[in-house]
């Protein structure tokens, strides 16, 4: 064999070695959340409270292993949202509020950082995994968000087929949705007024969302949320899960950022993507610019809730200002980690 064939299979190998070294070397992470609010361990019984440490388990687990294959970030996110909506626990999907007139609107976003691309859909009624719509806006269409009748139009041509708003269903939702109605109806014969009836609803009433941040092993970072909105959301309401920068944002040169809480305070303060900017302009950790935001910012003006952020050294961080957020998040260096209650 010549001595220049030789070489050249030698310094293949070596650059296929050091690539395998330097690709098992480079941080992955994934965090996860099922929603905010006013979450109290004294509501669950002992086995309720398993089955939701096990699916949020599940959830940051089916994201883990697509890192741990050295899949991207972007495919992470999505089997991580699918994973909650598909569950009746959390507000997205199959465990989605009703409606004031009782039935299902849905709305999702995801955003790509390497580019900065992104795909929303709003008010959707007949999706079963909305984020997955969300992903082929991005991926397919030259838009960023579809709603409504339109966002399905462009599902059927995408060959999702549409289903019953009723697979939406379940019966504490429905309850909830009664008991928001009698408080509605109380208050508004008090005030003659929708809008200050809607106010005095309890913040529980109008949060709830999963999502997912991820940071793959090529560095690239994605976001995503998914949502079933407010309970008794009237007149088309959209919260913040589907407009980028206040519920999404993700960008390789700051951080990943998925909310959950009162969607207008979300939107009005742009909270993911001035938690990016924080970071990318201010130098500030995750840590801090999610606690600036979350507790400085939001709280004193009683916008309630939370969010979860990855970095792209893998670095993590959950804050919320409520009572609970149900969260969940895994990386190359750090154990699984699961938890619902702000002491944990």
């Amino acid at each position: 064999m010549k001595k220049s064939l030789l070489l050249g299979l030698l310094y293949g190998s070596l650059m296929s070695v050091s690539s395998s070294a330097l690709s098992a070397s480079m941080p992955f992470a994934i965090a996860i959340h099922g929603g905010a609010g006013t979450i109290e361990k004294s509501k669950f019984t002992p086995a309720q409270e398993q089955a939701y440490r096990d699916k949020l388990a599940q959830a940051v687990e089916a994201g883990y292993k697509v890192l741990e294959q050295g899949g991207e970030s972007l495919d992470a996110v999505t089997a991580a949202i699918e994973v909650l909506e598909q569950s009746p626990y959390f507000n997205a999907g199959r465990g989605a509020v009703y409606t004031y007139d009782g039935s299902h609107e849905l709305d999702a976003s995801i955003m790509d950082g390497r580019n900065r691309q992104a795909g929303a859909v709003s008010g959707i009624k007949h999706i079963e995994s909305p984020i997955k719509l969300a992903r082929l806006v991005m991926e397919k269409s030259v838009h960023v968000m579809l709603s409504g009748q339109g966002a399905e139009e462009f599902a059927k041509e995408q060959g999702i087929s549409l289903v019953e708003n009723n697979i939406f269903d379940t019966k504490h939702r429905y309850e909830a949705l009664l008991k928001a109605k009698e408080k509605l109806e109380a208050s508004k014969n008090t005030n003659k007024d929708y809008q200050a009836a809607h106010k005095a609803l309890p913040a529980n009433y109008k949060m709830g969302t999963v999502g997912a941040v991820a940071l793959d092993k090529q560095g690239n970072l994605a976001a995503g949320t998914s949502t079933g909105g407010m309970t008794a959301k009237r007149f088309g309401r959209i919260g913040d899960a589907p407009v980028i920068g206040a519920g999404t944002f993700a960008e390789n040169a700051s951080c990943a950022v998925s909310a959950t809480g009162h969607g207008e305070y979300f939107i009005r303060y742009n909270v993911a993507s001035d938690i990016c900017a924080r970071v990318k302009y201010q130098g500030k950790t995750i840590a801090q610019a999610g606690d600036e935001v979350i507790n400085g910012v939001l709280k004193p003006i009683g916008g309630t809730g939370g969010v979860i952020i990855v970095d792209t050294k893998g670095n993590i961080s959950l804050p919320f200002n409520t009572t609970g957020m149900y969260r969940a998040s895994k990386s190359n260096t750090q154990a699984t980690y699961v938890g619902i209650f702000s002491d944990e």
